[in-house]
């Protein structure tokens, strides 16, 4: 098969569509599958040279929506070569341009979600989501409706999606969702990491890796683990991660009023062998996030053996539970201290335990093979109008049923 994928960013810093685009792109065309990408950055961003598959620059966009007038006549011009066109997530001029190109073209097309109609955002942010209002029966209401398949990974994020917007309607796909799996020579990757962090040896590591931004819930972890911190002496956070929203010094100004200021590290945005190393180097990875469609820093953490302690509303924690993979508590102070609390009291061999079934987790739920097939199998079915063999969930659901 042959798939475009579009995307707003290539930027690593995007987070987890870009990762997941790159990874599962990467696996499918390992497959013998063609995969190509055109997204809404400029063509001289810097990193667009490192993206591994055939890229389509169609930028510069103008302010927050990523409008752009090249990317119509370039989807009405090269989408016809395409078996499939999947756009990833909402809210940018991307969706509604692609649906504007793809209506009247006999080109299927579906919509990833990426955690992007969770109904968090319209309770945390609700003057976005009245602004939103304006503009969804226009635009993104018509993107889903049209779209072959709406695609989720989790059962959760499915039906959350359903809350967001009463004038719902979509034909709803669950499909499996994964990550690449780590690199095998942790010693060496853990001793490089102490060479960078030479302070950080010898501690025991609580890692949080991912965007510095306020749904993921830094805050509630810092307040929680000065709660916590004189239970071991040696316990240490490694904060890692791009601040996207320049909250990082508010946190930091956080943690020197607590007291604990000397024992959080914030290495910024970790990559390549630093980012597997600081797996390899921690006792466990923390994600009190307040919305988290899945997280795949929680599967690479469970692939590099570090159990977990994320809250109930990364959408994988029905999985971490029944597998005993790490501990689960709510998007709160007090949920965030549970977690940290039972971790820290754990005997060392049930740590140990956990570690071992964290692997099992990743390897029997998570893995990147797992999602390009369960995905292929998708546009595959669709092609050929037999039913998904994967036993994912389907649904059409319409604005009276929502």
């Amino acid at each position: 098969m042959k798939i475009l994928h579009l995307l707003a960013t290539l930027d690593p810093r995007a987070g987890g569509p870009t990762e997941s685009v790159r990874q599962s792109g990467i696996e499918m065309v390992s497959m013998g599958h063609e995969v190509e990408v055109a997204s809404l950055d400029a063509p001289n961003a810097p990193f667009i040279p490192a993206f591994p598959l055939p890229t389509h620059a169609l930028g510069p966009t103008h302010r927050n929506y990523g409008y752009t007038p090249l990317l119509v006549p370039w989807l009405h011009k090269h989408a016809p070569d395409f078996d499939a066109v999947v756009i990833n997530g909402l809210w940018q001029y991307l969706g509604f341009g692609a649906w504007k190109a793809l209506r009247d073209l006999d080109v299927r097309y579906y919509v990833f979600a990426h955690g992007m109609l969770d109904p968090w955002f319209k309770h945390a942010y609700p003057l976005k989501h009245l602004k939103k209002w304006l503009y969804w029966p226009w635009a993104e209401y018509r993107v889903l409706r049209d779209a072959r398949a709406v695609l989720f990974t989790t059962e959760d994020e499915r039906f959350l999606a359903r809350q967001s917007f009463w004038l719902y309607r979509a034909n709803e796909r669950v499909v499996s969702f994964g990550t690449s799996a780590p690199p095998a020579n942790a010693a060496h990757l853990r001793e490089q990491f102490w060479m960078t962090y030479p302070a950080l040896k010898n501690k025991r590591l609580i890692l949080f890796l991912g965007r510095i931004h306020p749904k993921k819930g830094c805050d509630l972890l810092i307040r929680a683990f000065a709660k916590v911190a004189n239970l071991d002496n040696a316990a240490h956070l490694v904060i890692a991660g791009p601040d996207s929203t320049g909250w990082m010094t508010t946190l930091k100004a956080l943690a020197e009023e607590l007291g604990i200021a000397h024992r959080i590290t914030w290495p910024g945005m970790l990559r390549g062998d630093l980012k597997w190393g600081a797996f390899y180097a921690s006792d466990a990875f923390i994600l009190p996030s307040h919305q988290e469609n899945f997280g795949i820093a929680v599967a690479e953490a469970l692939a590099c053996g570090v159990p977990v302690l994320i809250s109930s509303k990364v959408n994988i924690w029905r999985e971490v539970q029944a597998d005993c993979a790490g501990f689960i508590a709510q998007d709160t102070i007090a949920g965030t201290e549970q977690n940290l609390r039972r971790w820290l009291a754990l005997e060392p061999i049930l740590r140990t335990q956990m570690g071992t079934q964290a692997v099992k987790t990743f390897n029997s739920r998570f893995t990147v093979q797992a999602m390009a097939k369960d995905f292929l199998n998708v546009l595959q079915a669709d092609l050929t109008g037999l039913p998904h063999a994967s036993g994912s969930s389907t649904a059409s659901v319409s604005p009276s049923k929502s």
